[in-house]
């Protein structure tokens, strides 16, 4: 058996290997990491074991030419992705302001990659080889592939396929279909011309020789006309099924972009084989003299079970990527991974995290979404969960189950996003018992979003009183085990459809839960997601009714103080936005009052019930904000990398639309879970 190596990064790797060209060579936004949660190492894997010759380019000065010439011209083509996250959401925080850290980064170094890396990078080729196929895919293609919405130039624009000059565009997970394209590019086709691969799109000059397709409107209609921009993406929406799905085409000046319809997903037999490459785990030693790359330490030590997710949270870009129709790994690939993780020199006894975009979903959400496809006019858990669901944690419960009992392994930690209300929907307590009793590190983090129906409808989740009464049941089922651990909540503030009155209903429920979260997630508008078309035309797509947008620095910094309201800090801001909402009822001593009044704002004057410290347990019990351990943590329950990665996991902190998924081929949350699980051409 052959030594396993990286992939060739320089000439003398190639020379070492006796390789004269590469067939492919990728190039990623990203530092170069040989491991399945990086879109980058699923896509260069899956083509070598294919038997193509794959040399990487990572992170390349785009000032010149020279390192994307430094593995010479490949055979068939160049293969380009932005990274594992978005690079705008990678440069820049949802207020606009330079993130301080790049976790794909050696280092977590910034500026190593430049705004729109693939559109850059495509040029930076095209100048080198100008005949040279280009083939482009990740989350920034996957997401950009219409003409979208832009939330940093606030403006629309056209399609990443378009705009970087690029052949042809992989979208979605890519690992069946990039090994279709690089078979037609060996026989001898062009990438321009490979137009019968599902999950691609690609330009042609002339739409009749396209079939069975729907047209949505051009990029000129979409960026000059609101109404025509939320109904195309309608359109889009709806299509995004690989059973039901249609070709779509959009003009784009005297092209016709044409999207081919999603791919079907892996089965469970193709999903063990591309978690069972041979990945290294790691990242290149060259990093190591700049400290490694931060991104890893998030995943090393967790496993990826599953990915897709029939939660469609309209924040979240998972649906328009991974889709909606959940695959997921068998037992035996599972616990072949974590028994192999336990003899790594580092491993400690703790497995990270178990899961995916949604941990707790195993697989399609009803029997008929194999063959009939998901429901184009309905959601599968909102406004609540349907009827044809099939609800069972079984099969779920048995590996974790199995993974505790394997020789050195201490403790199982399942991190990743739950569905709160997919567990209440499930009448046998014994996971949910099981998940308290030996899955939770002190904390759970769940994700409410918001309370007020009227914003949960605009989210795409469920309203009413499930919450509460998850909420309850975890502490009973604590407090029967004789155990002290907490809830943390995801909260989101801004988003579409909330207003000051909603922000300030969501600050009453946390005075009366007696809770106060440290950070507060801003709603994000990236690409490919239902809010962002709803935030950018003020309009919901599905309905094409009005939506009331918080557009303001000033009332989004309201709505975001009002969930910290007992943060001495957002007190003048807090009294400003109750005074504005004519919410004085609400500043005073009494037990309902959020705030002092003005003239006693430092609690000189009698002690006020309302004011309550942070980080209280919905008990009223002092909880503090907890790290993963069970100790202090400052920001327990922050989300600020507002991303997934390309798997679908939480690298740190996490997205509000971009449980991104990472590249091509990805496996996308980074923050409750959404970087965090997905991944692919990345």
């Amino acid at each position: 058996m052959n030594e396993k190596k990286f992939l060739p990064i320089c000439r003398e790797d190639m020379i070492e290997r006796g390789w004269d060209e590469c067939d492919f060579v990728l190039v990623t936004a990203d530092a170069y990491v040989d491991h399945h949660s990086f879109g980058t190492a699923i896509i260069s894997r899956v083509l070598e074991d294919a038997g193509y010759k794959v040399g990487i380019i990572a992170q390349p000065n785009w000032k010149t030419t020279d390192d994307f010439m430094k593995l010479g011209k490949p055979r068939l083509a160049f293969l380009v992705n932005g990274g594992n996250m978005d690079p705008m959401v990678n440069h820049y925080t949802v207020s606009k302001r330079i993130r301080e850290k790049d976790l794909y980064s050696p280092g977590g170094k910034m500026g190593l990659r430049p705004d729109r890396s693939t559109i850059v990078y495509c040029n930076k080729i095209r100048e080198a080889y100008k005949d040279v196929d280009i083939v482009i895919g990740g989350i920034e293609a996957s997401l950009r592939r219409f003409a979208h919405y832009d939330y940093w130039s606030n403006s629309v624009r056209k399609s990443i396929l378009v705009d970087s000059g690029a052949d042809l565009l992989l979208y979605g997970m890519s690992e069946r279909n990039i090994v279709e394209v690089a078979n037609a590019l060996n026989d001898g086709l062009r990438a321009k011309y490979i137009s019968f691969v599902n999950g691609t799109c690609y330009l042609v000059d002339d739409k009749d020789y396209v079939y069975d397709y729907v047209e949505i409107a051009s990029f000129k209609e979409v960026s000059e006309d609101k109404v025509k921009y939320a109904q195309a993406f309608k359109v889009q929406y709806q299509e995004q099924d690989p059973v039901t799905g249609k070709t779509i085409i959009q003009k784009h000046g005297n092209k016709y972009l044409v999207q081919n319809k999603p791919d079907m997903p892996l089965s469970r037999e193709e999903l063990d084989k591309v978690y069972g490459l041979p990945y290294m785990k790691t990242y290149h030693p060259i990093y190591e003299k700049d400290g490694g790359i931060p991104a890893i330490e998030e995943v090393k030590f967790s496993i990826v079970s599953s990915r897709g997710c029939f939660g469609s949270c309209h924040f979240c870009a998972l649906t328009f990527h991974q889709g909606r129709i959940v695959q997921s790994r068998s037992e035996e690939s599972i616990l072949q991974e974590a028994e192999e993780m336990t003899h790594l020199p580092d491993f400690k006894g703790y497995i990270h995290d178990v899961g995916g975009p949604t941990a707790n979903f195993r697989g399609p959400a009803c029997k008929k979404q194999l063959k009939a496809g998901v429901c184009k006019h309905k959601e599968c858990l909102a406004p609540t969960l349907c009827k044809a669901m099939d609800v069972d944690h079984k099969e779920y419960l048995g590996v974790l189950r199995k993974m505790r009992e394997i020789p050195k392994v201490k403790k199982v930690f399942v991190r990743s996003g739950l569905r709160y209300d997919y567990i209440m929907a499930d009448k046998d307590d014994t996971f949910f018992r099981e998940l308290i009793e030996h899955h939770v590190s002190g904390q759970l983090k769940v994700a409410p979003e918001h309370i007020s129906a009227k914003v949960l409808k605009y989210m795409g989740k469920p309203a009413g009183k499930t919450y509460d009464q998850f909420r309850e049941k975890f502490f009973k089922i604590n407090e029967q085990l004789g155990k002290k651990q907490y809830i943390i909540p995801y909260l989101m503030s801004s988003h579409p459809g909330s207003t000051l009155d909603t922000a300030i209903e969501l600050a009453e429920y946390l005075r009366d839960i007696h809770y106060q979260p440290e950070q507060v997630q801003d709603f994000y508008p990236t690409p490919g997601t239902l809010s962002t078309t709803m935030f950018y035309t003020g309009l919901d797509p599905m309905t094409m009714e009005e939506v009331y947008i918080p557009r303001t620095k000033e009332e989004k910094a309201m709505q975001r103080a009002l969930l910290q309201f007992s943060n001495p800090k957002k007190y003048d801001i807090v009294y400003d936005a109750l005074m504005k909402a004519g919410r004085q009822d609400l500043i005073g001593y009494g037990p309902k009052c959020l705030i002092r009044p003005r003239e006693d704002r430092f609690g000189k004057g009698p002690k006020a019930h309302g004011n309550i410290g942070r980080g209280k347990d919905s008990r009223g019990k002092n909880s503090t904000s907890r790290d993963a351990k069970g100790g202090k943590g400052k920001n327990a329950n922050s989300r600020n990398t507002e991303h997934r990665n390309a798997s679908g996991k939480a690298v740190k902190g996490r997205t509000t639309s971009s449980r991104h998924t990472g590249a091509t081929n990805s496996s996308t949350k980074n923050r409750k879970g959404s970087v965090a699980k997905g991944r692919k051409f990345k």
